[in-house]
């Protein structure tokens, strides 16, 4: 799995008594997102698909409408006591036209792998205004599609049968076909890199879907859900009050601790369709 995973030795100590042996961890490394040459952001994720990561994020940061709003995407910058690229510094080049990042948008120091909020430079800045608005999605769910969804998410999820120690994220057509999977240290990360397939492959606004978190329904998971205009946010854990009051203005579907049949629906239930 190159650089998703590495090696290290362990002591194991259990009522069998004690060995050593070598255990898999998941990989954390920063990324540096630049917009222009400009450092806007830098989090801890595990590499790969940092591409779609870098999409997502400018996505739910409201930057981004589609693909084409971006005309290019390198690596740059980034290189090891050998002189080879690490792949840790990503720079976009912005299509023509389009607005580049507002400075209150910038993180005012290094994201961790658990919070893609706390650096905001303000809290009124998180609060953006989708231009997807998910308000009027007509889709409808089943109570048995929800509960198919789990399962299904935790199969797609390679890295974590290694490790143990990942978030995944997918997105769900309302029939409970997947669509994409992503997994990533940190929770907020899996979710950019699901909404920056989605931007990439022409589904944004990402109407008719469920987006399907492997954690809790936090305030800003809730967010990049409105900011993608997904209709239906679905976690196996609790949601925050907070992104239960966002769920609840935005028009979102807010599925709680989503585990075998049973489920909590915080707002918007008209879209699970419990007939029959």
């Amino acid at each position: 799995m190159g650089r998703l995973t590495s090696r290290r030795p362990v002591l194991r100590l259990g009522p069998e008594g004690e060995h050593r042996r070598s255990d898999s961890l998941a990989a954390e490394e920063p990324l540096e997102i630049r917009v222009g040459g400009r450092p806007l952001s830098v989090t801890m994720r595990t590499p790969g698909h940092d591409v779609e990561l870098a999409h997502g994020f400018l996505l739910t940061e409201g930057v981004l409408g589609e693909a084409g709003d971006i005309a290019v995407a390198r690596y740059c910058d980034s290189v090891d006591a050998d002189g080879r690229n690490t792949y840790n510094v990503l720079d976009l080049t912005l299509a023509p036209g389009v607005e580049p990042p507002d400075a209150s948008l910038e993180r005012n120091f290094y994201t961790t792998s658990s919070c893609g909020v706390c650096g905001k430079a303000s809290l009124a800045a998180v609060r953006l205004k989708s231009r997807f608005s998910p308000a009027a999605d007509p889709v409808e769910v089943t109570p048995s599609t929800l509960a198919g969804l789990p399962p299904t998410l935790r199969a797609a999820q390679r890295v974590f049968d290694t490790t143990g120690g990942l978030h995944a994220a997918g997105l769900f057509t309302g029939a409970g076909e997947l669509l994409v999977a992503r997994e990533d240290v940190g929770r907020h990360n899996a979710v950019d890199k699901v909404l920056g397939w989605a931007l990439l492959h022409d589904r944004v606004p990402a109407g008719q879907t469920v987006l399907m978190v492997s954690g809790r329904a936090s305030f800003e998971l809730t967010q990049k859900a409105v900011m993608a205009g997904v209709p239906v946010l679905a976690a196996v854990s609790a949601p925050s009050s907070l992104a239960v009051e966002l769920a609840d203005e935005s028009g979102v579907t807010l599925i709680g601790f989503l585990r075998g049949g049973t489920m909590n629906v915080y707002t918007h239930a008209a879209r699970i369709n419990r007939s029959g």
